[in-house]
């Protein structure tokens, strides 16, 4: 591990919830006795942020207010040359699958690549490369789940790239020069502005394919209820943002 993914692990894990609002809490808890205000104010704002992060209905508020709500528009798809799908991570050492595997979120986005692929007889590049000590890339594993699990042929795998800007300059280099210019990118509903965006300064027309939208389970009591999902999803969102400030830093 270099030393920038050690320091973009370190402020991913530090940052982002449930670690930030945790460490709010627990600075707190260590500030009470002496400052008795300041420490009660970081641990109600750690515990009420991490309460607050995890309702369903504040993380489809986010989604919507930093991502994508809109489903693909059938109509440009229909225009596009090829479907790409970045990887979105991996579970390492699975041992049901004897190996490594897709995560949750890779499988995600391969299956609705894969439903758009059968719709619109469109080729497939799957991006991703090696994650720390996995032995296999994203993009090996994701092709092996498109052809293996669902049928459906990939053209190009792109398997050096080890984040979203590398997976777009990559596939750059090998869809650009075969006259692949217009992509639908398959990506999660919270992705959709910084890929967009990376994808685009690779010279790519992108018609974005988000999946993941929200807006599935119409407001009620439960959206309110606090859960693992919601959360999950909330701390995804935080990253996209934490993600499109460091490009605007130049990070």
């Amino acid at each position: 591990m270099t030393a920038y993914d050690l320091v973009k692990t370190l402020v991913v894990g530090l940052v982002l919830p449930p670690g930030g609002p945790l460490l709010l809490a627990m600075a707190g808890l260590l500030l009470v006795r002496r400052r008795q205000r300041i420490g009660a104010a970081l641990i109600a704002t750690g515990v009420l942020g991490l309460f607050v992060l995890a309702m369903p209905v504040v993380a489809s508020a986010l989604v919507g207010a930093f991502g994508s709500t809109q489903p693909l528009d059938i109509a440009a798809a229909r225009r596009a040359d090829a479907i790409v799908i970045p990887g979105g991570g991996l579970r390492r050492n699975a041992p049901e699958y004897g190996g490594d595997t897709l995560s949750r979120l890779s499988l995600e986005r391969v299956r609705y690549g894969a439903r758009l692929a059968r719709e619109l007889r469109l080729p497939i590049l799957v991006t991703g490369g090696r994650q720390r000590e996995s032995t296999r890339t994203e993009a090996e594993l994701m092709r092996d789940a498109l052809q293996d699990e669902f049928a459906v042929p990939v053209k190009w795998v792109e398997s050096q790239s080890r984040n979203t800007a590398e997976n777009a300059a990559l596939a750059a280099r090998i869809l650009l020069p075969s006259g692949v210019r217009k992509i639908l990118l398959v990506v999660h509903a919270f992705d959709v502005p910084r890929a967009a965006r990376e994808y685009e300064a690779a010279g790519f027309e992108v018609v974005s394919a988000p999946t993941q939208l929200p807006g599935g389970d119409p407001v009620g009591p439960r959206s309110f209820l606090p859960n693992a999902d919601a959360l999950a999803t909330s701390s995804f969102v935080a990253y996209e943002w934490l993600g499109l400030l460091a490009r605007r830093l130049g990070v």
